[in-house]
């Protein structure tokens, strides 16, 4: 029987975060006196990695550690932001049980640092779901190259065509095409339109409360 698939971006995804996510970028910036648009600034960077979101920012001229020090202070900024308000989107937890009891594998694929993971999925209780987690740590390029879906995709025992992903953002739609993946997109961050030049989009809707598990692969193999 063919293996099946699905992958979860986390933030965004998992969890109904990016707000907090910007909110916590903007506030890093303006420390350091840049201001910001919310807008472009989530188009631009969400599903990069915290080192090239500093490097597009800083330069290059930054140091390894240096760019260490400033991803773990904008981190801890965002978790001290987001912990009070930490719980998955609508509808998830039941979407994955139903997909468990279908036999589909469980994936998680973020450009997430480790502690960033620990935070959600411990925070949640949700670890013991996933066959497999992939995050920055664990690949050398953020989205929109498709490295950690394919990792991803590897760790759960799934080809990338017998896989799905679900995203909020166009970078990691954007990813998901190039490792030959269909996506669902969620529109916790951005509206439909934001999403309409992929050709690999299945599904576009608010929640998990509006997916069935065997229809998106259906749909998937038509």
């Amino acid at each position: 029987m063919t293996q099946r698939a699905f992958i979860f971006d986390m933030d965004g995804t998992i969890v109904d975060n990016m707000s907090f996510h910007v909110k916590s970028w903007l506030e890093f910036f303006q420390r350091r006196g840049h201001v910001l648009d919310a807008d472009d600034f989530f188009r631009n960077t969400a599903g990069r990695q915290g080192h090239e979101i500093m490097s597009a920012y800083f330069g290059n001229a930054l140091t390894k550690q240096e760019s260490a020090a400033l991803d773990s202070e904008k981190e801890a900024l965002y978790r001290e932001m987001y912990a009070p308000h930490l719980a998955p989107t609508t509808g998830f937890v039941d979407f994955i049980a139903r997909a468990k009891a279908a036999g589909i594998k469980l994936a998680v694929a973020t450009a997430a640092p480790t502690e960033n993971i620990d935070f959600t999925l411990d925070g949640l209780d949700l670890r013991k779901e996933f066959n497999a987690i992939a995050g920055a740590a664990d690949v050398v390029r953020g989205k929109p190259e498709p490295d950690v879906f394919l990792l991803a995709a590897e760790r759960a025992g799934a080809l990338p065509q017998h896989s799905i992903v679900f995203e909020d953002a166009p970078l990691g739609v954007e990813a998901a095409r190039r490792a030959g993946m269909r996506a669902v997109v969620l529109t916790t961050t951005l509206p439909a339109e934001a999403f309409k030049e992929f050709d690999n989009v299945i599904a576009v809707v608010r929640d998990f409360s509006e997916l069935d598990a065997d229809e998106l692969f259906a749909f998937a193999t038509n």
